[in-house]
């Protein structure tokens, strides 16, 4: 039985120097309206998915929460049976927390977003604001635009002449930029953080001409202007001579900033030793780059992200950082900018990845693996139901298909009739919606995964008649049968996925938004 931790001592625990995760267990959008602060959101449908890299070593005090109802007793449950041996829950959860008047924030990603509006305070990073973008365009001044944010938010739009140059990249770029005198450098995202940041990158590596598009591409709608959709321009590469120039000014910085490097050997040593703390090693090149080849037990987080969404992939407060790239320059700059934020036990692997295969350091090629925790366990006892077949049972029976993928995904494709329900909330609304245990039920997902594991849980409530749908979605929709769209048959609320209001918001949307990240500054 997992422990209980009073509001007290868990504020005692956050302000400690020990190591320790807090995760909220809601979902998405429930932690987007209100959470502790500094705390990471780990929805427990995505618990078998990343706590084997949000926290590698199982003997670390893991803390869960909710709104104070089931689901973090759920969550506690499911990290005990996958090796987690210090798991308490919250007493009370948030609204507990929230009677003792200890502090909450709203919004995703918010340190980083506040460390944003502070580095814009303190260090007045120069912006440019659309309309002056938009003339010095009408006058054909000599404008270069770096879109910093990722290739995925780029293809679907940019600012027009725009190109990606994703924000942990730009240190290669600077010695490039500062042969363009006589251009205006500007940088945007779709809000206001990478901006800044990137901004102030470039500025700390020594360039004057960089400005800030102010509030992004939402900034550039909310002028009137319109985004180029789906570029064709691929991200094109920093010129040799300035990513050799790139190594210079690493090291510079390391100098400067007293930036600690470690030798590959340490680095052997750091993940050795897993028992004694928490080793964090932070690949921040391409996802291309780290297929080609990357150290085993590395996490794939180019730079830009790394730095924005810091809460997402540091759970394990107090742990040591190590920041991985091919010969530093990208790893030191993402090590400075999480020590500007506060974090202490930072440093990079020295010389980067050359070294470490000098060294005698193998490396794995191939994307980050995602086999989650417990799969094994959950098949067991399991059953399948291929397409063909579940489409004939349709005809004549009453069964239930549960999708248990996400509420984007159920939206884009389900199987005709499916009704929608977060992994997370099955066994707590499931029951008063259909109390009938031997209904048929075959439950679904987008790929297949998370079907196993709802399925698992139906079996514990005592449903008998339970079937995995075999491939998910994908298979159904390879098997020439038609699928449905639409938000229409969900069970519980779709706030499983924040989107940006870049992506899906109106101007008012865009407004508020960039608003509550102006305040943050206070």
């Amino acid at each position: 039985m997992s422990l209980t931790i009073s509001g007290k001592n868990l504020a005692a625990l956050m302000a400690s120097d020990c190591l320790y995760a807090v995760f909220d267990v809601r979902e998405r959008g429930e932690f987007n309206e209100c959470q502790i602060a500094t705390t990471t959101s780990l929805p427990r449908s995505q618990i078998e998915f990343r706590i084997a890299q949000l926290v590698r070593n199982r003997t670390v005090p893991i803390v869960v929460y909710d709104e104070g109802e089931e689901r973090a007793l759920l969550a506690a449950k499911t990290l005990t049976e996958v090796g987690y041996e210090q798991v308490s829950i919250l007493d009370g959860g948030l609204m507990e927390w929230r009677k003792e008047g200890r502090p909450t924030v709203s919004g995703v990603n918010v340190p980083s977003k506040a460390f944003g509006e502070k580095v814009q305070h303190d260090r007045n990073i120069p912006n440019i604001a659309p309309e002056e973008l938009k003339a010095l365009f009408d006058t054909s001044a000599e404008v270069v635009i770096f879109d910093v944010r990722t290739p995925e938010e780029y293809r679907r739009f940019c600012i027009p002449s725009g190109v990606n140059v994703p924000g942990g990249d730009l240190v290669l770029w600077a010695e490039e930029l500062k042969q363009k005198t006589n251009a205006t450098i500007v940088v945007n995202c779709a809000g206001r953080t990478r901006s800044i940041i990137a901004t102030a990158t470039l500025g700390r590596l020594g360039l004057t001409n960089v400005r800030a598009l102010k509030n992004g591409t939402m900034g550039w709608v909310l002028a009137g202007m319109e985004l180029e959709r789906n570029p064709a321009r691929t991200a094109p590469s920093a010129p040799p001579h300035s990513r050799a120039q790139a190594i210079s000014l690493a090291r510079q910085l390391v100098g400067e900033e007293n930036i600690l490097s470690i030798s590959p050997r340490q680095v052997s040593g750091a993940l050795a030793r897993m028992n004694d703390g928490v080793p964090y090693l932070i690949d921040v090149r391409s996802e291309r780059e780290y297929e080609s080849g990357h150290v085993l037990g590395s996490l794939n987080v180019p730079g830009g992200q790394a730095v924005q969404r810091a809460d997402d992939f540091v759970a394990v407060r107090n742990a040591q950082i190590i920041f991985i790239s091919n010969e530093s320059a990208r790893a030191v700059m993402a090590a400075y900018w999480y020590r500007q934020m506060g974090f202490s036990n930072v440093s990079v692997l020295q010389d980067g990845l050359r070294a470490w295969s000098e060294g005698g350091g193998k490396l794995e090629t191939g994307p980050q693996p995602n086999e989650p925790v417990g799969i094994e366990a959950a098949k067991h006892g399991a059953r399948w139901i291929d397409a063909n077949n579940l489409h004939q049972k349709m005809r004549g029976t009453s069964a239930l298909i549960l999708d248990v993928g996400t509420s984007l995904e159920f939206e884009s494709s389900h199987v005709p009739g499916a009704r929608w329900i977060s992994r997370g909330w099955i066994e707590v609304k499931l029951p008063e919606r259909f109390p009938d245990r031997n209904q048929m039920i075959a439950v679904t997902c987008r790929d297949g995964q998370q079907s196993i594991f709802a399925a698992r849980a139906l079996s514990e409530m005592g449903y008998t008649d339970v079937s995995i749908i075999d491939g998910g979605v994908r298979a159904w929709e390879a098997a020439g049968f038609a699928t449905e769209k639409g938000l229409e048959a969900c069970l519980v609320q779709s706030n499983d996925v924040v989107l940006s209001p870049s992506v899906r918001g109106t101007k008012e949307d865009m407004q508020r938004y960039l608003e509550w990240e102006l305040m943050l500054r206070k």
